[in-house]
């Protein structure tokens, strides 16, 4: 006779989940840019900082984070990654002037869809 596995297969993250994540990195990778253009004056440092943040943001979420990332790491490493990203840009609108509620709804609410998502997809 043969035994059957107890373990359960993973379940795959719907597309819903993973569109929300996508588009919760790209809210992200936005809000760091625009405050990157915001924060210093625009003629010299913010045009060099703006670009410079968004060039950062964009190489961090291709190497890490991207669905098929350049860089295969845990996802323990992912997700402390993911924490970085969605960090910098509630940082980033809290240091826009957005009242705080905002900046902590985006940020919880984009955690627990980058949480969902790495649990189903282990």
């Amino acid at each position: 006779m043969t035994s059957s596995s107890s373990t359960p297969a993973p379940h795959a993250a719907s597309p819903a989940l993973l569109l929300a994540r996508g588009l919760f990195h790209l809210a992200a990778i936005v809000i760091v840019t625009v405050w990157g253009f915001l924060a210093w004056p625009l003629p010299f440092p913010g045009i060099f900082t703006g670009l410079g943040l968004f060039v950062l943001a964009v190489l961090l979420w291709a190497l890490f984070l991207s669905p098929k990332p350049v860089l295969r790491v845990d996802r323990f490493a992912q997700a402390l990654f993911e924490l970085c990203l969605i960090a910098a840009a509630v940082a980033a609108l809290l240091a826009l002037g957005v009242f705080w509620m905002w900046p902590a709804a985006f940020g919880v609410a984009a955690a627990a869809v980058g949480f969902i998502v790495s649990s189903r997809r282990a």
